[in-house]
């Protein structure tokens, strides 16, 4: 099931898309959103009567953490290699700020600190329930699906500050959707989707997610073994190699087999 959230110029909704993807990982023209009775995380999956042309309707981001996005650094080994760093022995963890969170279509404002500012995309997933301390083998349980993330990140400011921090946290720097994927396991990635990057049309990622280092599962359990775990939270699997910089006026496309295309232009603050 795809649950998008999304507005036809009102307040935003909740809803079910229809339709199958084409081999870009867009809908075909057919599709239509059923309108959800509010967020399923909280009141579950109740369709209303409205259901709505999905071309008819703006995308907004699937959801939006109550409490954080938490990163995974250096989670492919080639991705690690091209900036010089040795791949870590536990997930590398960092935060995100909920403010940093755009959706679809939304513009990514580079800011004037910054004259280096990379697209990293990434496969994400989204908690589902509250938790601590989950097994990896009860990883399952506690996910609600799956997105699309672009961890935007301002390369030397990283570099210079020597964290993770501010390089990543800049409003519009975590672009999400376009809609979050229930029917998924982590088996399914485990086994291999591909991921692709587009930088105005021209392929700068292409890599499987059959390479994470340290897969979901194992993910989950490291995370909630430091610190709870909220309905809504997000969990940014890592990067594969091929990230670069974005000027004003570029467009960054995201995609992974299954799961959809995430697009958003770049310009300046």
């Amino acid at each position: 099931m795809r649950i998008a959230r999304f507005t036809t110029g009102e307040d935003p909704l909740y809803g079910v898309v229809t339709g199958e993807l084409d081999e870009f990982g867009q809908p075909d023209e057919d599709s239509v959103v059923v309108a959800l009775a509010g967020d399923p995380l909280y009141v579950g999956v109740k369709p209303l009567e409205q259901e709505y042309r999905l071309a008819d309707v703006r995308l907004l981001a699937p959801v939006l953490p109550r409490s954080k996005v938490v990163g995974i650094g250096r989670n492919y080994a080639a991705h690690a290699a091209e900036l010089g760093n040795e791949l870590p022995t536990e997930p590398l963890m960092f935060l995100k700020p909920n403010t940093s969170v755009i959706g679809p279509n939304d513009s990514i404002f580079l800011p004037p600190q910054s004259a280096e500012v990379h697209y990293e995309g990434e496969l994400a997933l989204v908690i589902g329930r509250i938790c601590r301390d989950v097994p990896a083998e009860k990883a399952t349980d506690v996910i609600h699906g799956y997105t699309i993330a672009n961890d935007v990140t301002a390369r030397d400011l990283q570099r210079r500050d020597g964290h993770f921090t501010r390089a990543k946290g800049f409003d519009s720097f975590c672009p999400l959707g376009p809609w979050i994927e229930t029917d998924l396991d982590p088996q399914d990635f485990a086994d291999g989707r591909q991921l692709q990057t587009f930088l105005n049309g021209d392929v700068v990622q292409d890599g499987t997610t059959a390479d994470l280092v340290f897969d979901i599962p194992s993910l989950i359990a490291h995370v909630s073994s430091s610190m709870t775990l909220l309905p809504g939270d997000v969990i940014l699997t890592g990067t594969p190699a091929g990230v670069g910089p974005m000027k004003d006026g570029d467009e960054v496309e995201i995609s992974i087999a299954g799961l959809g295309t995430l697009t958003n232009k770049v310009a300046t603050r």
